[in-house]
């Protein structure tokens, strides 16, 4: 993810759509990103609610990564590369960097980036392939939910407390919370 944001960092300075400090993570930026994932690492590491709630924390802390992953690439991919951004409520053309946009170029690197981290934790065996599937799904889904959030509520009046940090960690705790809905009430339903 830090990686991804220097991708092209003279255009989107120039551009006005750096992340501020050269992409180098703050606290803030370190503990939105990352709350959710230790929660549900903690969780597991010390088995609250026994074996089966504990499992459900392994896909959560992996969900929660891609979806950070998936929302770093696809908002720094757009911004590097997309060539027509859109308000993601209204589907107007909007500037690259606006809240709640996105584009082409964007979406498909963060859903590939979300693969990506699917896979790597599937072959470590923390997560099986439909739990891989599931943790891309709960990402996608959180990212589009983090963009309308964005174009809705973030920098307008009387939401000024809702920084980057803490669209971050609303996003990221609904990508872990969603696999794990999907997972008890589509997936264990399916296989029932």
């Amino acid at each position: 993810g830090t990686g991804v944001t220097k991708v092209k960092m003279a255009q989107k300075e120039a551009q006005g759509v750096a992340e501020k400090r050269k992409g180098r993570r703050g606290p803030g930026s370190v503990i939105g990103s990352s709350a959710a994932g230790c929660v549900c690492a903690l969780l597991s590491i010390y088995g609250v609610g026994g074996e089966t709630f504990s499992r459900l924390c392994e896909l959560g802390f992996v969900a929660s990564f891609c979806t950070k992953l998936s929302d770093t690439v696809s908002s720094e991919i757009g911004k590097a590369y997309g060539k027509t951004t859109y308000l993601v409520t209204t589907f107007k053309v909007v500037p690259r960097g606006t809240e709640g946009a996105v584009s082409v170029e964007g979406t498909i690197a963060g859903v590939l980036a979300s693969i990506l981290l699917a896979s790597v934790a599937c072959s470590l065996g923390e997560i099986n392939v439909a739990e891989a599937v599931i943790c891309v799904l709960a990402s996608q889904i959180a990212n589009v939910g983090e963009s309308v959030i964005g174009a809705v509520l973030q920098d307008k009046e009387g939401f000024k407390w809702l920084n980057n940090d803490a669209v971050n960690v609303i996003n990221i705790s609904l990508g872990c919370i969603l696999a794990i809905l999907i997972q008890q009430f589509v997936l264990h339903n399916l296989l029932a």
